[in-house]
Parts: C-alpha cells; structure tokens; sequence
C-alpha cells in the first residue's frame, strides 16, 4: 500500500507543478517522495503518516525557538481575535521597527514587507534610486530570491556579466547584474576598478546559506565596504537567513562590518511570512511617501505576522540564548565529522551560531566552485538513511541546515548515534 504522503504528493501533481509550491520540498536533486507533514512541537514534526523526525530543516530557518513555541502561538491567537488585517498602521509594527532598529547596527530605520524576495527587491530599486546608477554586483551561489533581475547565474570569467538563469527573465533585465566570485577580493577590486562610477550597490549573502552555508573570509566583507565607501556605491547585506541566526545582531554584528542596507526575513516573523528592509536614514528617506522611489504591499506590517516576530525577538534576548545555541549546533557538526572520520567517509562540516553546513568533501568549502566540488550522491545516500532513521535534514546539498532551541543534548546525540551507524554501513 502506498503512504499517506505518496497519495497526496500524487493528487498534488494533477493540480500544483511538480506537487509542491516551492521547487526544493518536490525532492527532485535527491530522489523519492516529500513528506507531509501534518504537526510540530519543538525540534520534532510528524509527518501525516505518523511518523516522527528530529527536524533540521525549520521550515528553512524561521523557527529558532522549535515549532508552535507557546508564547508565540499566543501572541499569534491574541492578534488573530482583533482581526487578522487591516491596510493600515497598526502599533505592533511601530514597536517591530523600534526593536529591530535597536538590535541591528546598520537600521536607522526601516519598512516592514511580506517576504525576503520583496525585502531584496526593494532594496535593490532604493540603491539604484539614491545612487542614480544602474550596475549591480551579486556572487555566484548567493541567493536573494526570485526577481528577475537577481536570476542570473555567472560564467567562467572572472568578470562576466550575468545571463538568465531561469526561462522568462529577459536578458535586458539582467545586464546590469556583474556576479563575481564569492570570498574573491581580488576579483572584487578588479570589478570596482574597471566599473566603479558605473556601481549602484552590492548585494552579498553576509553568510552565505543558499549554496550550503559558506563563512565570508575574514578580509572579504571589510573589503566590501572599503571600495563600496570609496566609490558611493550601497553595501547591502542580505541578512533573510543570517539575520538572527548567526547572532544577536546577525553577520554584521558577528563580522564587524556594517551595511548601507539591510534585508531581513525568516526570523523576524517567527513562522509567519514577514520580510524588511532598512539601513540609513539618509537612504530610507528616499522610499515612498518621503521620496521618488515607490515602494508598497497590501499584506506589508501584517498585524498577526508582526505579532509572531515579536515574541520570536523578544525571547531571542534572554541571557545566554544565543551562547547555547551555538554550542547545540557545533555538538551537531562535531560529532558528524568524527563519526564520518571514524569510517573513512570524506566528510566536512561547518556551524556559524544556529546555521550549519554538511558537505562530503574533506575540507568546508569557501566558494561555489569548491561547493560543487562536493559528493552529491553520497549526500543523497545520507539524507534517505537519516530520513528513514527519523532525522529530516534539508532534501539538497546546496542547503544550510538549522539547529533551534529546542533542539537538547540528547537529540542531537540521537542524530549523531544514527549517522555513525550509517557511516558504518558504507
């Protein structure tokens, strides 16, 4: 008999492309079914089958306090029962932006939107708006959502200007899209020197976790912004993963290095689709009502949303929070490498606070052409063991996995005792 699961992934195919409404959840790269799943408490899902698994995956990184935290569920219910829109300002979003503004270094000010996709876009269109210029500057491997003008994937050359990488992005969308190397300086500074007037902004995955979490070279994001200040060209960190997962004030508190703009996602909404962009006011004050750049959304500073990101920060500034999360997150890769090692399996593993990164490559990778470099078959071969064993891990080997809060000790014992067994038996 078939699975609950495989009966639905079914009916979903006849209606949704490919089954699911986000590319990663079909399991194309690694093969077989998605789960379903149906409930979440704490590190834990349980898929409709009834099947549980310690979960790494955190609906991709929102949940840093574990699923159906019950502070947040009730700030999520006490919002729902005064209505669950509005279109207009509600004093959740005043107290948000005042939070998020004393938190991160870089915000003066900011304006909250729906997801990170829209968080990027639109602090592309503010760079090139307060700059007057038109170039852009990305890295190969970093994602900053689906906007056609950010679909553009490099060539071999040091300095190649972006092609399409997804059928319906027209070329002329993407031609003032330059994609460099990421933790390449001297390809950076090659790129400022032949088109510094030319520049609007940089856009960089502060930590990189679209292509498996990649950690920025300690001289990488100071040179960043040394040539962005020395040619008035926007230093814009997309911060959707990192923003509160790699520390209390994200990779720009943890690196020291501080952006003209900052995107935010993930977190900051605690489950709930919420997304916001912000840096200097001299910046900001260029968006619509104040300035020429325009900029809206129906659904933007929703109140329930608001309602979950505010209790996710709040409880993110207990005294210790983010000390133990990242030892939970470096127990998890410690003890993965020394199983793998054990077994002769080439293996690397990599934790930036509550981000981690597996690869099947002796050493962590520190680009997108070493990432590549990596076992792929032999990450699928881990990932079905582990999801058999009960551990869902992200279904790619391109994906930073997530270690919550309420992950504990034993849990992540129970993940390493099980990939050592698998290790084992190759």
């Amino acid at each position: 008999m078939s699975s609950r699961s495989e009966q639905l992934f079914e009916r979903a195919q006849q209606r949704i492309p490919g089954g699911v409404n986000s590319p990663v959840r079909a399991f194309r790269s690694v093969g077989g079914t998605p789960r379903f799943f149906a409930a979440g408490a704490g590190a834990r899902v349980r898929d409709v089958d009834g099947l549980s698994y310690i979960d790494y995956v955190g609906s991709w990184g929102p949940l840093i306090l574990g699923h159906a935290h019950p502070e947040v569920v009730a700030a999520v219910q006490q919002a729902a029962l005064s209505g669950l829109s509005f279109g207009a300002p509600t004093a959740g979003e005043v107290e948000i932006a005042e939070l998020l503004c004393e938190l991160l270094p870089s915000l003066e000010m900011v304006r909250l939107v729906s997801s990170g996709t829209e968080a990027t876009m639109s602090a592309i269109r503010l760079a090139r708006g307060f700059t007057g210029r038109d170039l852009l500057i990305k890295f190969e491997g970093c994602y900053h959502g689906h906007s056609d003008s950010l679909l553009v994937k490099a060539g071999s050359g040091m300095l190649t200007f972006g092609n399409p990488s997804s059928s319906g992005v027209p070329a002329d969308f993407v031609r003032h899209t330059l994609v460099l190397d990421y933790n390449d300086s001297i390809g950076l500074a090659a790129a400022f020197a032949e088109h510094g007037p030319r520049i609007a902004a940089v856009i960089v995955e502060a930590v990189a976790g679209n292509m498996n979490l990649i950690a920025p070279q300690p001289a990488f994001l100071q040179n960043l912004r040394e040539l962005c200040s020395r040619h008035a060209a926007v230093l814009i960190f997309d911060e959707v993963m990192s923003g509160f997962r790699v520390g209390a004030q994200g990779a720009q508190g943890l690196y020291g290095v501080i952006p003209d703009l900052t995107t935010l996602g993930k977190v900051i909404g605690g489950g709930m689709p919420v997304g916001a962009f912000g840096g200097k006011r001299e910046i900001m004050n260029q968006i619509a009502p104040l300035g020429p750049v325009y900029q809206a959304g129906t659904l933007s500073g929703n109140p329930v949303a608001v309602a979950a990101g505010l209790a996710t920060l709040r409880l993110l500034q207990a005294e210790g929070f983010y000390e133990s999360l990242t030892q939970r997150t470096r127990q998890l890769t410690d003890g993965l490498s020394t199983a793998a090692g054990k077994h002769g399996v080439p293996f690397s593993a990599k934790a930036i606070g509550g981000m981690f990164g597996l690869y099947f490559r002796s050493e962590c990778p520190q680009s997108y052409a070493e990432v590549m470099e990596c076992d792929t078959q032999a990450f699928n071969r881990f990932f079905h063991a582990m999801l058999d064993a009960g551990h869902y891990f992200a279904p790619s080997a391109f994906e930073a996995g997530f270690v919550s809060a309420a992950h504990s000790e034993a849990d992540v014992a129970t993940t390493i005792a099980a990939a050592e067994a698998v290790f084992r038996a190759w």
